[in-house]
């Protein structure tokens, strides 16, 4: 393992600032927070972090709208703040992953600010601009993934911009080389700072077609998947112009030059096309990006069918390291989308173990090892643009980035004003604090598990094959220079018997709730798992 970079296996931590800890009062996450909270990160057994935006940003969509890349937002503290940040991961042997969101800026950043003044000034053509059709409409049908057109008028250009997202996050022209320049510039000032990687958001939305040809049609039946509702016009298209460019790879390519100068740091992609399996394959490898992850399990497919060919799919089209999440901030939380509202304790654990199992790295969101479920905001009390369209249908993102839950106390030991959303009665009981009471708590099972994945090379940088199983039952082997390690999960709510052609002797120290093999026959209970070594396989 210690000839494998730090990344490759490498379970990432993901913070989301404003809901993790509030160090001021203000009813808002911070880096001093996080700087508090660090050691019960560390106390889990993962490698590293990675912090979702805290850089300057009016907030609209909380963060993910940069109006300057290189300082940090007062809410959050200051640039002094996340050095302690990197000082302190780094003393507790966690590495320190950032946001960078190259695709677009907020309209507030002094780019936009200056571009949209003219349209000969120094910034003019830093963004992307079109003229209206001759009846006034904008240039093309592309949509928002927000809701509606994706184009905006700028009356002092007399023009429209475009915006894949809010209309307040216009897109950066990536066609132009200075922008290119521009971005590569804000990645040095991170890198010299000390980070270890990043997470790209939307790394393939950089480019746009230059022709702004109109995006097909898709055919009602189709208009599912990857997160986006039937009811969300975004659907109603293939979206072969708005994102995903084959100039992309040159940009990715030029990104890897950068980091390649630099020591043992890594980027991971965010990729949502309309083939994110083949994109992010595409994307990742030797000169390219070093993982990609895309949503195919933060949907509502749930199935061992569905996972063995999700993985199976990327496994025979990459090169490169995959990334696996199951819940992040964009998406409702795992506990509850594939759960459902009964899932408990052992399902939390299993979704844990499963998705840390697959070949790659993975990315567990905050809340994770606590198995904390999807809070129902009320509208009233809803702060994401996107919820706040879409409802009643779709509520947005808030239920999956309500505060994390330290304490039983009504604040949760999150912070002493106002949370800047409303904390679940039931995410009292799920506390850190509840939990560290708790030798069978969620909790103290994913930290005796992620442990003691650590020490399994072939859980960490192994090969997968997959077992030819019956539903409900999902099952592969990890192997890695001789040894052979079986996981096998029955992901359902009743016991299950599946008959196991291979001689196996169980693993201990994992804390997982075990099956149990007899003559042949593997009976899992339910939500159970069962990890061993074999001797060979078929």
């Amino acid at each position: 393992m210690s000839e494998s970079p730090w990344w490759r296996g490498a379970v990432i931590y993901q913070i989301y600032p404003r809901s993790f800890m509030d160090s001021d009062g203000d009813g808002v996450g911070d880096l001093p927070g996080i700087i508090a909270r660090l050691d019960h990160v560390a106390s889990l057994g993962v490698d590293a972090i990675w912090v979702s935006p805290f850089f300057r940003s009016p907030m609209e969509d909380f963060g993910y709208d940069i109006a300057d890349q290189c300082d940090v937002d007062p809410m959050f503290g200051t640039l002094a703040d996340f050095d302690a940040l990197l000082a302190k991961a780094h003393a507790l042997g966690l590495k320190v992953m950032i946001d960078q969101v190259f695709s677009h800026t907020s309209n507030a950043h002094d780019w936009f600010r200056e571009s949209r003044e003219s349209r000969d000034n120094a910034k003019a053509d830093w963004y992307v601009w079109a003229d209206a059709k001759p009846d006034g409409t904008p240039p093309n049908n592309w949509l928002s993934i927000f809701g509606g057109p994706a184009w905006k008028w700028e009356p002092r250009r007399r023009q429209y911009y475009l915006h894949n997202f809010l209309s307040s996050q216009p897109d950066l022209n990536f066609h132009n080389p200075e922008v290119q320049q521009a971005t590569l510039d804000y990645v040095r000032f991170w890198l010299d700072r000390g980070v270890d990687g990043f997470r790209l958001d939307s790394i393939n939305f950089c480019f746009h077609d230059a022709q702004l040809r109109d995006n097909p049609p898709k055919p009602e039946a189709l208009r599912i998947g990857r997160g986006f509702s039937p009811d969300n016009p975004y659907a109603f298209q293939y979206h072969h112009y708005n994102n995903t460019q084959p100039e992309n790879i040159g940009f990715i390519e030029r990104l890897r030059v950068l980091m390649d100068g630099y020591t043992d740091v890594a980027a991971l992609g965010e990729i949502s096309s309309e083939d994110s399996l083949a994109t992010t394959a595409e994307y990742t490898g030797p000169g390219r990006l070093h993982m990609g992850y895309s949503f195919e399990l933060l949907v509502e497919d749930f199935s061992a069918g569905y996972i063995r060919d999700t993985v199976q799919r990327l496994e025979s089209a990459m090169d490169g390291w995959p990334c696996w999440a199951i819940s992040n901030h964009d998406v409702v939380r795992a506990v509850t989308r594939w759960g459902g509202g009964d899932a408990g304790a052992a399902f939390a654990i299993q979704m844990i173990a499963l998705v840390c199992t697959l070949r790659g790295s993975v990315c567990l969101y905050q809340g994770e090892e606590l198995g904390l479920t999807e809070a129902d905001v009320p509208f009233e009390a809803l702060r994401d643009p996107y919820g706040i369209t879409f409802w009643p249908n779709f509520k947005g993102r808030d239920g999956c980035r309500t505060p994390m839950p330290w304490t039983a106390d009504a604040d949760a030991g999150f912070s002493t004003g106002t949370p800047w959303l409303p904390i679940p009665d039931a995410h009292h009981a799920m506390s850190v604090a509840a939990q560290e009471a708790d030798a069978d708590s969620v909790l103290a099972h994913a930290r005796r598990f992620l442990q003691w994945r650590r020490t399994q090379p072939a859980l960490r940088t192994g090969s997968i094959t997959f077992l030819d199983t019956p539903e409900p039952v999902l099952a592969f082997v990890r192997a890695q220079d001789g040894v052979q390690v079986l996981v096998a999960f029955n992901l359902s709510a009743s016991p299950v018997e599946w008959r196991l052609t291979q001689t196996a002797r169980p693993l201990a120290g994992h804390g997982l709730p075990m099956g149990e093999l007899h003559d042949g026959a593997l009976r899992l209970p339910a939500h159970g798992v069962y990890v061993a070594t074999l001797d060979a396989v078929d």
